[in-house]
């Protein structure tokens, strides 16, 4: 194998961890069920988080992002996996997840799918991530898993 096989087939892999992440989310009619794994330069898992885990409003990014100490200096070199592509706007709170992905200082942002139009009509996560020069990839082979555990909200698998 070569680097960018084996580098490819580690982002599957915290990708399907944060699959499984987003089955442990409480149902709602209201909100996606996201998954969301933050991995250190070195390979290793720094937190995790999934959507209502620690309360009804919170998304995924938020909530493993909220587990780390502010200015973490492991986040600069980091990179977070999430199921769909992080808020750029919130109903309900202030700081949408583009922007404290942002704030953090993560470099690097791998998704599985783009928000659909069911919530926010024209979510732009990843076009802001990308124009403040944060490298954001798309996992397409994993798509249809992260939309399977939305399929009460109306998405299509």
């Amino acid at each position: 194998m070569n680097v960018s096989s084996v580098a490819h087939e580690r982002d599957l892999y915290w990708m399907r961890r944060a699959i499984d992440l987003s089955k442990l989310c409480p149902p709602s009619e209201g909100a996606y069920s996201v998954g969301a794994v933050i991995v250190a330069a070195d390979g290793s898992e720094l937190s995790s988080g999934y959507s209502r885990e620690t309360d009804a409003r919170v998304h995924a990014e938020e909530a493993a992002l909220a587990k780390l100490p502010a200015g973490d200096p492991r986040l600069k070199t980091a990179t977070i996996y999430s199921t769909l592509e992080p808020c750029s706007q919130r109903r309900k709170r202030v700081t949408p997840c583009a922007q404290l992905i942002l704030a953090a200082g993560l470099p690097r942002v791998v998704v599985a799918w783009r928000e659909p139009a069911v919530f926010v009509a024209d979510c732009v996560g990843i076009e802001q991530l990308s124009e403040a020069g944060v490298v954001v990839e798309e996992l397409s082979e994993l798509t249809a898993a992260a939309k399977a555990v939305n399929a009460h909200l109306g998405v299509d698998s």
